[in-house]
């Protein structure tokens, strides 16, 4: 692909996100759900509509390559970010207990409510010689799936990365995404897909718990011997840098050779560094902003591009609100339900359920290895691209509305 043309891609799609992102924070919304919208407008439904010659020469599938590969970088360098900055100041095994009620529950009651309706959806919505359980499977892992990183990234807007139901929800947000990417790996295999047959996902269990051995029993000590070495003030020098960069990327390619996705490598990565907020403060200067103006805006872009008008009429505009619906209804109730059970009060139950509802960047994942290995066609693509933009700006008001319940409930008490 020219140079050329891969620097027109880059201009065109973040002079959109950016575009997008400021009018919805105008309108109180995250930058990301912008970011989110930027895709959908580079899309079919927009921009492929309004200018189709210009859409079809710049964003054909044989100039995408390049595209592909910095959007993985840009979530594997946030991820990271993501793990690095988890903390868990009350106590590691409550958390764990409020983590696992909140992911079992965020998973279980969506993927029950969408083999529920998957009877109404599969005659005009499977694709071809699709069988009906691998369809409605899939959709249950589609409507499981939380955005770790959008979650994240709203969490970080509004500064509430280490309240106690921020806490819990990104670490709800871990169980969910691990229990949605094994069970689409059975979906997978169902389906007769790729190598992720029994043997398969046997694998996938095995090279975690290995993975997670090395990194936080070998890995953490390391890391922890060469940073009080080598960075005593938190500021890692440009080989140490590199150390990192290295075990980084190393995870990563762990995570996607497992079939669970470079993302959870990253954070986990991450997650089994030294708790030093001064290396936090350094490398969160260095990391993010590139990340997050640069690159993350360009996964947004390609999903968009493979989303179709057709979903946008007719009856299919009954089916997307049907998912909606129950997209959104099945994270509220399974992470509000989970959060009050690990003991957490009625404002912050409702407010991780609000947040567990935010599924963007990984749902689009998920919706890409559906279309990839012919599990949905374009239209349940496209549907399920706009249920995450409209559960994922749910989650901001959601979460104003939960603090509001708290305030009123205070009031009383401090009268």
């Amino acid at each position: 692909m020219p140079t050329t043309t891969l620097l027109l891609q880059l201009i065109v799609i973040l002079v959109a996100a950016r575009a997008c992102g400021w009018l919805l924070r105008w309108l109180g919304q995250p930058q990301v759900v912008g970011e989110m919208a930027a895709g959908l407008v580079l899309g079919p439904a927009v921009l492929g509509f309004y200018a189709p010659a210009w859409s079809a020469q710049l964003f054909s599938k044989e100039l995408l390559g390049g595209l592909n590969a910095l959007s993985t970088l840009g979530l594997v360098l946030f991820m990271f970010v993501v793990g690095l900055e988890i903390r868990s100041p009350g106590g590691v095994r409550r958390q764990l207990r409020a983590a696992g009620s909140v992911g079992v529950l965020s998973v279980a009651v969506p993927a029950g409510l969408a083999l529920a309706v998957a009877p109404a959806l599969y005659p005009s919505l499977a694709p071809a010689g699709v069988g009906f359980m691998p369809f409605a499977m899939f959709l249950s892992a589609a409507m499981s799936i939380t955005a770790f990183p959008v979650m994240a990234r709203i969490l970080k807007d509004r500064g509430m990365t280490q309240t106690s139901f921020g806490r819990v929800s990104l670490a709800g947000a871990a169980v969910v995404d691990v229990f949605a990417w094994i069970l689409l790996a059975g979906v997978v295999a169902m389906a007769g897909s790729g190598d992720a047959s029994r043997g398969g996902l046997a694998r996938i269990l095995a090279g975690t718990a290995l993975l997670l051995a090395a990194l936080f029993l070998v890995a953490r000590p390391l890391y922890a011997r060469l940073l009080a070495a080598h960075a005593p003030e938190g500021t890692p020098s440009l080989a140490v840098l590199a150390a990192l960069m290295l075990g980084l990327l190393a995870s990563a390619w762990a995570t996607e050779w497992l079939h669970l996705h470079a993302v959870f490598g990253a954070f986990l990565f991450g997650a089994c560094l030294p708790r030093d907020d001064r290396l936090l403060r350094a490398l969160t200067e260095r990391v993010e902003p590139l990340s997050i103006v640069l690159l993350m805006p360009l996964f947004f872009a390609l999903a968009g591009l493979s989303t179709t008008r057709a979903a946008f009429a007719g009856g299919a505009l009954g089916a997307m609100a049907l998912v909606i619906a129950v997209a959104a209804v099945g994270k509220l109730l399974g992470g509000a339900i989970g959060a009050r059970a690990s003991g957490l009060d009625a404002a912050d139950s409702f407010a991780v359920g609000a947040l567990m509802n935010a599924r963007g960047l990984m749902e689009l994942i998920v919706m890409k290895v559906g279309l990839d290995t012919g599990l949905i066609g374009p239209g349940m693509f496209t549907i399920l691209l706009v249920m995450a933009l409209v559960t994922t700006a749910m989650t901001s008001p959601l979460i104003s509305l939960a603090l509001r319940l708290r305030r009123t409930a205070a009031a009383p008490a401090q009268a």
